[in-house]
C-alpha cells in the first residue's frame, strides 16, 4: 500500500508519513528492499512492465521500492512533481546540470560555487563542447549580460558555499523564462524547510543529502527535483543508462532522517544565530556573514525568500591563516571538517580544502581569504559552543 500524502499536510507530516509503501506485514518502519532485480509472474508480465504497460519495478538501477520512498517523499516536501534520488550530491549536480545539454549550449553560473561544482563547469563541459560563462550571482544585470543565444541554462548556489551569499531567485528564473532557459538551484545550504525555490519560479533543485537531510555523518546520497515532463524527457534516460542509483540502505537511512530534519534544522539555526551575533562582536574577528543578521549584504532577499537564517556560518579570523588554524585547533566540541549540516558542529578552512583547486584569483573574487573559515552549527547545547568557541579564540 503506497501512501502518499494529502494538501493539507504540513511539512513536518509529511516528513514522517508522504510515500510511505508498505508492505502485507504492515510494517512501521519503512523496509529496506536491498534486491538487485525483480520477479515477474510470468514472460509475459516482464514484457509488460519493460514496455512501461504494467506499473511495477525492474531493476533497482532504475528504481527501487526503498529509494521510490524517499523520492515520493522529498516531492511532497519540496511540492515537486517527480524525482530521482542519486548516490551522491555531486552525481546529482553532475546529472541536473549534463542531462539536457549537448555541444554547442552555453550555461551561465554563479561564480561562488562549491569547488567539485565549479570543476564540472570549467573543465568538464568543455571537453564535450558545452561553453560556460560565471557571474557574480548577486547582480541580475550580470546575470543578463552574459546571456547568449544558445544559452540553456542557469546554475546557481543559494547561500552560496562557503561565504553565504544570497541570490535572488525570483529576478533569475525570471530571466530564465524570458529566454526559455532553466533555472538548476542548489539548495543544500537552506534546506528544503528554510527555503524552497520551486516556490520562487526556479525549474530544477538539487541536493547533496548527505548534508543536513541526513545530518548524522551516516550516509552519501542527492536528489534531484522538477516537474515530470522535464524528468522524463531529459533525466529519466540519463539515470537510467548512466547508473548513479542511490543504495536502497542509504535511502532507508536518509528517510529516517528526513522525519527529524526539521527539529534539527531549526535548533541549529537558533544555535547558529547566537554565535554569529557573538563572532559580531569579537575584536579578534574581521567578518562575519550570516544571513540572519540585518547586516547580510542581500539581507531584503534573505527576508523575501528565506524562512530563516541558516545553520551555517561564514567567519574571517584575523591574522590569516595561521591565526584562523589556531583558532581551529584549539577547538574542544567544535570538529574540525569539511562536511555540514551534521548533528556535530563541524569547521573547516575552504581555502586549503573545499575550495583548494581555485585559483588563488578566483577564490579572494568569492570572498574566501586565508583567514575565512566555514562554521557548521549542530545540536549541541548553544551556550557549551560559545564557551568552546571563546576559549579557541582567546588562544589566537
Amino acid at each position: 500500500m503506497m501512501k502518499r500524502f494529502r494538501d493539507d499536510w504540513k511539512d513536518e507530516t509529511r516528513l514522517v508519513h508522504g510515500g510511505t509503501l508498505r508492505s502485507s506485514f504492515g510494517e512501521t518502519s519503512e523496509a529496506i528492499y536491498l534486491t538487485q532485480g525483480f520477479v515477474y509472474e510470468s514472460a509475459e508480465a516482464a514484457e509488460s512492465r519493460f514496455k512501461g504497460e504494467e506499473p511495477g519495478f525492474i531493476y533497482s538501477r532504475y528504481a527501487n521500492p526503498t529509494v521510490d520512498m524517499l523520492e515520493q517523499r522529498m516531492c511532497a516536501l519540496e511540492g515537486a512533481e517527480d524525482a530521482r534520488a542519486m548516490a551522491s550530491g555531486m552525481a546529482a549536480v553532475a546529472a541536473a546540470l549534463l542531462c539536457s545539454l549537448k555541444a554547442g549550449d552555453h550555461v551561465v553560473a554563479a561564480r561562488a560555487l562549491f569547488g567539485s561544482c565549479r570543476w564540472i563547469i570549467e573543465t568538464l563541459m568543455p571537453r564535450y563542447g558545452i561553453e560556460s560563462t560565471l557571474v557574480d550571482g548577486r547582480s541580475i544585470d550580470a546575470w543578463e549580460g552574459a546571456v547568449r543565444k544558445n544559452t540553456k541554462l542557469f546554475f546557481l548556489e543559494s547561500p552560496t558555499n562557503p561565504t553565504l551569499e544570497v541570490c535572488d531567485i525570483a529576478a533569475i528564473a525570471e530571466l530564465a523564462n524570458s529566454i526559455g532557459a532553466r533555472l538548476v538551484v542548489d539548495n543544500v545550504f537552506a534546506t528544503p524547510i528554510l527555503q524552497k525555490p520551486l516556490e520562487l519560479g526556479a525549474h530544477v533543485v538539487v541536493y547533496s543529502a548527505t548534508k543536513h537531510i541526513d545530518g548524522q555523518g551516516r550516509c552519501l546520497g542527492g536528489i534531484i527535483l522538477s516537474d515530470k515532463a522535464w524528468i522524463d524527457e531529459h533525466l529519466h534516460d540519463y539515470f537510467r543508462h548512466t547508473g548513479p542509483s542511490l543504495s536502497p540502505f542509504n535511502a532507508w537511512t536518509l528517510l529516517k532522517g528526513l522525519e527529524t530534519l526539521p527539529i534539527r534544522v531549526q535548533r541549529q539555526m537558533e544555535s547558529a544565530s547566537r554565535i554569529a551575533d557573538y563572532l559580531a562582536d569579537h575584536p579578534k574577528i574581521a567578518r562575519v556573514v550570516y544571513p540572519g543578521r540585518p547586516d547580510h549584504p542581500q539581507a531584503d532577499i534573505v527576508k523575501r525568500q528565506m524562512k530563516g537564517g541558516s545553520t551555517l556560518i561564514c567567519l574571517d579570523v584575523k591574522g590569516g591563516k595561521e591565526s584562523a588554524f589556531a583558532f581551529s585547533n584549539r577547538l574542544n566540541i567544535i570538529g574540525i571538517s569539511n562536511n555540514l549540516g551534521d548533528a556535530k558542529s563541524l569547521i573547516t578552512h575552504p581555502a586549503t580544502t573545499t575550495h583548494k583547486n581555485l585559483a588563488e584569483e578566483a577564490r579572494l573574487e568569492a570572498g574566501i581569504n586565508p583567514g575565512t573559515l566555514r562554521l557548521s552549527v549542530g545540536l549541541e547545547n548553544a551556550d557549551d559552543l560559545l564557551a568552546d568557541i571563546e576559549q579557541a579564540l582567546a588562544g589566537v
